[in-house]
């Protein structure tokens, strides 16, 4: 393998994203181009082996080939006031909004953001918050608000799949899915009706759509709060699905006090078009 160069980073976010106050990590150069290695502090060991995996693998191989010149992507809003939830989704400029919930201020934000952009597409994310009667509860006090989906309302894949029989709202499942192994399962168990993939926790752009392949139902590719290096993977690995009819959550990087590059993968009018990222802002020293 030829040599790589290693570049490490740390940058903090604008907004809290739960837990997250900072994104810290490596970058990796090699024959291909820029890699990311980045894992969350709540990633397991075998998670950040994964992660590891997957930025070499960006900078030792080209990305997966598209199929799309062009991304539709959501953006996200944290577990922030109604208020502001209703700001940041408006000045995000995209089509399609994802919505942090599983706090005490979850159905007031969603209201909010319903309100200031009646048209849009919102879709909500709990990261596994509730029980099950719970998540029944909270979905009774959003109906009416077109939901697009609810990503990981319960914690566990045979939970989600006693709770999918009964929602009449799409079930996403991202957290319970960390290897294409889990993405079989995920299949067998007919837990969701939509995958939410992380391609640096799955190990990379490839594993990614192995995932999705086994899984057998349409594929979301989502971020981990990567700089623009490791964004540019997750909108490959969304440009190569052959089944897309979901935004991907790509819309991150303006989450970002400062990026690595000049040249950010942010969205314009909720769109990005696929390319190799250069970190110019960062230096090994």
């Amino acid at each position: 393998m030829a040599e790589l160069r290693v570049v490490p980073f740390k940058t903090r976010l604008r907004v809290s994203v739960g837990d997250v106050i900072q994104r810290e990590g490596i970058l990796i150069e090699g024959p291909a181009g820029w890699g990311e290695c980045s894992p969350l502090p709540s990633w397991s060991e075998e998670e950040r082996a994964a992660a590891k995996r997957a930025a070499i693998e960006a900078a030792t191989e080209p990305f997966p080939e598209g199929v799309r010149a062009r991304v539709e992507v959501n953006t996200m809003v944290p577990r922030v006031s109604p208020e502001q939830a209703a700001r940041m989704a408006v000045e995000s400029g995209c089509d399609t909004i994802k919505i942090k919930v599983g706090d005490a201020a979850s159905v007031e934000r969603v209201h909010a953001v319903r309100d200031a952009l009646p048209k849009a597409k919102i879709r909500l994310d709990a990261n596994g918050s509730w029980d099950p009667d719970t998540a029944g509860i909270f979905l009774a006090q959003v109906r009416g608000l077109d939901i697009e989906l609810i990503e990981d309302p319960v914690s566990t894949m045979e939970e989600m799949a006693r709770f999918r029989r009964g929602s009449a709202v799409l079930i996403a499942a991202e957290s319970c899915v960390r290897t294409v192994e889990d993405a079989k399962m995920l299949r067998k168990l007919e837990a969701a009706d939509v995958i939410v993939i992380k391609p640096q926790r799955i190990g990379g752009a490839r594993a990614a759509l192995d995932a999705a392949e086994e899984a057998g139902i349409p594929a979301i590719a989502s971020s981990a709060l990567e700089t623009s290096v490791g964004l540019a993977m997750v909108v490959a690995v969304a440009a190569a699905l052959p089944d897309a009819p979901f935004a991907h959550g790509v819309g991150t990087a303006g989450l970002l006090e400062r990026d690595v590059t000049s040249r950010p993968l942010v969205p314009e009018h909720g769109v990005l078009e696929p390319r190799r990222v250069v970190p110019d802002l960062v230096s090994d020293g």
